[in-house]
């Protein structure tokens, strides 16, 4: 429920994109605009990541997360009651994207607690199952952002939704951020920290991962481009590529980005337990290798018309599911525990700032400068070829231990268990 508040913005913002563009970046840039604003919010993600993280690691992964849905949720409902640029000019585009830059602040942190500590409080054998409801949760708050959009499309039409209603999607984030915070303090702490902290009292921190955990930065950050470029493509410059680009209506397009991400969130509890029988390494390969081959294919297919164009994105988007539902079990893994949080927000948000969150961005100009519509595919392609050289050093950890201080792997033995678990067992 929380990460689904997190997200409702990003959804919220790729599916009225073409009435922010109106209200704060009129002109034949605009869209330009709008996508920076869309990529800025990814440049204060690492500083984020580098504040929270060990934040996260030091004193808790509760306390972090109550405390980013916040800042999320106050900095959407903001957006929601800024002034257009037809009544204050320049400082409304500012505005804007400063309150994306703080949404950026707060998701630093959001991403990498969440699935840190679903992992550590999932059981070992049901990770994958248990740790593919986040994802759930994340397709969760595109679709509602896209539904409430379409929603307000087919009730207030296409002038209301130009001149205030694009508003209301965004100052339904305040009550539900409102729900998110509320759940996530009711929650307790991760069993897996709490173990560490009190037996162990590790030296964590950015120094010593950087120093120590070269190799799991480095691998991380390279599946997660893959994972993002894909991600930021598919679902959120979609919609922007679709009208511009094919010249689909704006209701057509809200209806078919729905449609494929339903499509989508019913297959991740399935992938998710499928990977903890399979294991990770060989769903990522089967997801890359499909996104390689077929990225190219299936957007020609988008520009035949409109059922294509459905066909197209559906198919695209079950091959990235593999990659989406095993993030809380493949990533969090990666890093023992006294460096997790700060391991996985570091690494996952350097690389989404560089390469996911621009994706919109750099797809767009490049079609503007050249004409070449089938480039998004392109992009794609070659964020998978270099996932996969990331993917061959990824460790397998599927039904391995996440406890203890040493880099999970399931070629090697689980550490032992605490006293405390010998007597229960």
């Amino acid at each position: 429920m929380g990460n689904a508040t997190e997200w409702f913005d990003y959804g919220v913002y790729a599916a009225t994109a073409t009435y922010l563009t109106d209200a704060f970046f009129p002109g034949e840039l605009g869209t330009l605009g709008t996508m920076l604003g869309f990529a800025i919010s990814f440049v204060l993600r690492p500083v984020g990541g580098m504040v929270w993280g060990p934040l996260g690691d030091r004193v808790g992964r509760k306390v972090v997360l109550a405390t980013t849905i916040l800042l999320m949720a106050a900095a959407t409902g903001l957006i929601g009651v800024l002034p257009t640029h037809s009544q204050v000019g320049v400082l409304a585009p500012i505005l804007l994207i400063l309150l994306r830059v703080v949404q950026g602040f707060s998701t630093g942190g959001e991403y990498g607690g969440a699935a840190t500590y679903l992992a550590e409080c999932a059981s070992d054998k049901k990770r994958g199952f248990l740790g593919s409801f986040l994802e759930f949760g994340t397709l969760g708050g595109f679709v509602g952002g896209s539904a409430v959009v379409l929603l307000c499309q087919l009730i207030l039409g296409s002038d209301a939704m130009h001149d205030w209603g694009w508003r209301i999607p965004f100052l339904i984030a305040v009550p539900l951020g409102a729900i998110g915070w509320y759940l996530r303090t009711k929650l307790d702490e991760s069993p897996v920290f709490t173990e560490v902290n009190e037996q162990e009292h590790p030296e964590g921190g950015l120094r010593v991962l950087v120093t120590t955990y070269k190799r799991e930065l480095l691998t991380l950050s390279g599946l997660v481009i893959a994972l993002n470029v894909a991600n930021y493509t598919l679902l959120t410059y979609q919609p922007t590529y679709l009208q511009n680009t094919i010249g689909l209506g704006e209701s057509t397009t809200t209806a078919m980005m729905l449609v494929g991400q339903v499509a989508m969130m019913a297959c991740v509890p399935f992938f998710g337990r499928l990977s903890d029988r399979t294991g990770r390494r060989p769903l990522w390969l089967f997801s890359l290798v499909g996104l390689a081959v077929l990225s190219v294919p299936m957007y020609w297919l988008m520009g035949v018309g409109t059922g294509w164009a459905i066909v197209g994105f559906v198919v695209l988007g079950l091959l990235y599911v593999p990659q989406l539902s095993t993030i809380s079990a493949t990533f969090p893994a990666i890093f023992p525990t006294h460096v997790r949080y700060a391991g996985f927000a570091l690494a996952y948000n350097v690389s989404t700032a560089a390469f996911g969150g621009t994706a919109p961005l750099v797809n767009e100009a490049v079609i503007e400068a050249t004409g070449w519509s089938l480039f998004p595919a392109l992009y794609m392609v070659a964020a998978a070829l270099i996932g996969l050289v990331a993917w061959y050093f990824l460790r397998e950890t599927a039904g391995t231990s996440l406890r203890g201080t040493e880099v999970p792997d399931a070629a090697e033995p689980d550490p032992p268990a605490t006293e405390e678990k010998q007597i229960v067992a």
